[in-house]
């Protein structure tokens, strides 16, 4: 099922409506639907790289808007609609863990989720679920997706269909290191 909604997904960067549909698979992604937008995203600057940064900038803001749509689902909802999202992902054992310390340390989840492999699906329903601070989450959510999409526009905006296998490969253990790096330098400074 994966796999065919993976290959539907990337068809729909062929279409007169690319960017149209990247918004609505963006959205969705934040809250719902498991096929990250890069799926769109890569191909689509490949095809137009005079719009990497159009293409990015769609993304991030939709996905920012799907983030927050994640969000009230987990506030309003978690019981009837996020729950079982979590569910599907394998997530949901892992609320009752992390409901507790969520709110210490949100905006650090938002971001590291939004650069991640980690589904940010999952961290927009748990911020909600935990009521974590709207702005506090926006704006992790912003530096995060903004950070995420951009760096894979410049990437295939300077080095073209080179760059595409590496991205589609290594991008996400390359911001997982990032993340782990820059997490344990925060680490590292409180120790010191």
């Amino acid at each position: 099922m994966i796999r065919s909604l993976y290959d539907w997904t990337l068809s729909l960067a062929r279409t007169p409506h690319a960017l149209w549909a990247l918004a609505v698979v963006s959205f969705l992604e934040s809250s719902v639907f498991p096929i990250p937008p890069d799926v769109l995203m890569i191909p689509m600057i490949i095809a137009r790289p005079s719009r990497a940064f159009v293409i990015a900038g769609v993304a991030m803001v939709t996905s920012v808007l799907g983030g927050v749509a994640g969000y009230f689902i987990g506030y309003g909802m978690f019981e009837t609609l996020g729950r079982p999202v979590l569910e599907f992902y394998g997530k949901a054992a892992y609320f009752e863990e992390f409901s507790s310390h969520y709110n210490e340390w949100g905006a650090w989840a938002v971001l590291i989720a939004g650069v991640t492999p980690f589904p940010y699906k999952v961290i927009t329903i748990l911020s909600g679920a935990t009521a974590l601070s709207l702005p506090v989450f926006i704006v992790a959510s912003i530096a995060a997706r903004g950070l995420r999409f951009f760096l894979v526009a410049a990437l295939l905006w300077k080095f073209g269909p080179p760059i595409q296998q590496f991205i589609e490969k290594r991008l996400g253990l390359m911001f997982t290191l990032f993340v782990v790096l820059l997490v344990g330098g925060f680490v590292a400074l409180r120790f010191l």
